[in-house]
């Protein structure tokens, strides 16, 4: 079965010509809408998604700007609304050392460098300088973990373990 990973959401239409406005969930949106790429639309009420081959991209204030290859009237789009871009397993680019997807981290298991489980990864927050990764403990209390150098020690994606340095305070 096919993985899907989500890289945008079409909020809306921009002009008349086809384009439209996407809240960007990816870090890579020059590779993602290239021209030429395929992405996947999701709508809510199809079990199947949509190709769309990518026509051009630009950006606007906070939104990117997409047109897809054989869509280029308002009429043919509108119906694209709130749907979700996705890219399948096979298109995601290998990152460098130390840099992970969401996908990859959430679900992991984090303990401590003297062996104290804390809980699981169940979301990650990217609220500036660095990412924040919200671990659900045993007891159902949720601890913030700052994706920093000073923190996490190692990630072990094939083991699916997070080890940390809580700092102080980080978790009481």
């Amino acid at each position: 079965m096919e993985k899907w990973y989500n890289v945008g959401k079409i909020v809306n239409t921009q002009g008349l010509k086809g384009e439209v406005r996407v809240i960007s969930k990816t870090d890579f949106p020059e590779e993602r809408y290239k021209k030429g790429n395929n992405l996947y639309l999701f709508l809510s009420k199809s079990e199947t998604p949509i190709t769309l081959t990518v026509k051009s991209h630009r950006t606007h204030k906070t939104f990117d700007l997409l047109t897809f290859e054989g869509y280029d009237d308002i009429n043919l789009v509108e119906k694209f609304k709130e749907g979700i871009l996705k890219v399948s397993e096979s298109q995601l680019i290998e990152l460098e050392e130390d840099e992970f997807y969401f996908h990859e981290i959430i679900g992991c298991s984090v303990i401590t460098a003297s062996g104290e489980e804390i809980g699981k990864v169940t979301e990650i927050l990217t609220p500036g300088a660095n990412d924040v990764w919200v671990v659900k403990g045993k007891d159902g209390k949720e601890v913030l973990i700052p994706y920093i150098v000073d923190v996490v020690k190692k990630v072990d994606i094939k083991e699916k373990t997070i080890t940390i340095e809580p700092m102080e305070g980080l978790l009481s």
